[in-house]
C-alpha cells in the first residue's frame, strides 16, 4: 500500500449499529480534507460494513475474539502497520486495550476520551461531557474537531449496497427476485428482550401486509432464528424468513431491495437507515436521544412510559408494557403512512 501524507487509523466499535454511525465521523473527515486516507481496524465480522462505506480505504482485521487482551497480540500488529506512517488515530472505544495498537503503531497523535487509564496511550485526551454530546454519533464525531469545538449536524451514514451480491444471494436461497413492495422485519436485539418488540405483533404486522400482496422478508442473526420460524409459522410459512440463513455482507444487500422496514433498536435498524429505507423504529427499554436512526425516512415509535427508558436488557417490573402496550395496529397506521 502506498504511504499517504494525511492518514488517519480509526480503532472502530464492535457493534453493528455503532459501526454504522462511525460513518458519519468517516464522512466528517472525509468532508474536512477530502485527500485523508481511513483505516479502520475492527473485528473482522464488520469487513462487509466497513466494504459498503466508500470513506474507508481499508479495513484491517484485529485478531481477537471479544473481551480477549493478548498484549503481544495487538503490539504486533501495531508494529506492522508502522510502515503507514499513519498521522493520527482516533480510538472509539473506551477501554485501556483498544489504545495500544495506534500507540505500537507509533501513530504521533491519538485521540480518544478519557477511559481505563489511558494516560500515555493516548496524547490527545478528550474529556466526555455526556450533557453537551448525548448521542453517540456526536461522540464519535467531537474527536474528528478541536476539543471544545461545535459539533455539526452529523452527516448520515450511507451504505452503498452491492446490487449483484444480493441478485446472487436470492439464488443461493432459491427465492425469485420481487414484484411487489418488500416489507422487512427485524425483530431481534441482541441486548435483551426489553428492546424486543413481541413476535405476535410483529406477525399481526406481517399477516396484513402479505394479504396485501406485499412481500415479508424476516432478518435476523442466529440468535434471532427462533423468534424469525415463530413469525413465519404464525404467517402461514408465506414469509421469506432469513433469520441464520444470511451473513451480514448478504443480509445487508438483501436489505437494499425493500421498500420499508420495521425494527427494533438495533444494528439492522441503522442498516436500514444507512441504506435510506424507509423505516419504523421501535424503541422500547432504549432511548432514541442517545442512538436514533440517522435518516429523514426514519419514524420512531415509543410510548414513553414513566419507567422508561431503564436502558435494562430485562423490564425490570416484569411487564415490558413500553413494548406490548405499542399495539400493531399503531405499527400498521404508522406503515400506511409512510406513503411511496
Amino acid at each position: 500500500m502506498n504511504e499517504t501524507r494525511h492518514a488517519v487509523l480509526v480503532v472502530g466499535p464492535a457493534w453493528v449499529g455503532d459501526m454504522v454511525m462511525a460513518q458519519s465521523l468517516f464522512k466528517l473527515i472525509k468532508a474536512r480534507d477530502p485527500d485523508t486516507e481511513i483505516d479502520v481496524i475492527a473485528p473482522a465480522w464488520t469487513e462487509p460494513l466497513l466494504a459498503r462505506m466508500p470513506e474507508v480505504r481499508q479495513a484491517i482485521s484485529m485478531p481477537l475474539g471479544h473481551g480477549q487482551f493478548s498484549l503481544r497480540t495487538r503490539w504486533r500488529l501495531g508494529r506492522q502497520l508502522r510502515p503507514r506512517r499513519y498521522t493520527g488515530a482516533i480510538v472509539l472505544p473506551r477501554s485501556w486495550k483498544s489504545a495500544l495498537v495506534p500507540l505500537a503503531a507509533g501513530v504521533p497523535r491519538r485521540t480518544g476520551f478519557r477511559g481505563e487509564l489511558r494516560w500515555g496511550l493516548l496524547n490527545d485526551v478528550r474529556r466526555l461531557d455526556k450533557r453537551r454530546l448525548s448521542r453517540t454519533v456526536d461522540r464519535f464525531n467531537a474527536l474528528a474537531l478541536a476539543p471544545g469545538a461545535a459539533v455539526p449536524a452529523p452527516p448520515q451514514p450511507r451504505l452503498v449496497a452491492d446490487a449483484e451480491n444480493a441478485r446472487a444471494a436470492l439464488v443461493r436461497l432459491g427465492h425469485a427476485p420481487p414484484t411487489a413492495p418488500v416489507l422487512g422485519l427485524c425483530p431481534g436485539a441482541e441486548y435483551g428482550p426489553a428492546k424486543r418488540w413481541p413476535e405476535s405483533h410483529f406477525a399481526r404486522v406481517a399477516q396484513r401486509q402479505l394479504d396485501a400482496g406485499w412481500e415479508v422478508w424476516l432478518f435476523g442473526s442466529d440468535k434471532d432464528a427462533p423468534v424469525t420460524r415463530a413469525i413465519q409459522a404464525a404467517t402461514g410459512g408465506r414469509c421469506l424468513d432469513l433469520g441464520g440463513r444470511t451473513p451480514l455482507a448478504d443480509a445487508i444487500d438483501l436489505m437494499a431491495l425493500t421498500h420499508t422496514v420495521i425494527s427494533n433498536d438495533s444494528g439492522l435498524m441503522h442498516v436500514a437507515a444507512s441504506l435510506g429505507r424507509r423505516l419504523i423504529a421501535i424503541y422500547g427499554s432504549s432511548d432514541p436521544g442517545f442512538t436514533p436512526p440517522l435518516s429523514e425516512r426514519a419514524r420512531i415509535l415509543r410510548l414513553g412510559l414513566s419507567c422508561s427508558p431503564c436502558f435494562k436488557r430485562e423490564c425490570p417490573y416484569g411487564h415490558t408494557r413500553c413494548l406490548w402496550d405499542l399495539t400493531p395496529e399503531q405499527v400498521i397506521a404508522a406503515l400506511d403512512a409512510t406513503g411511496p
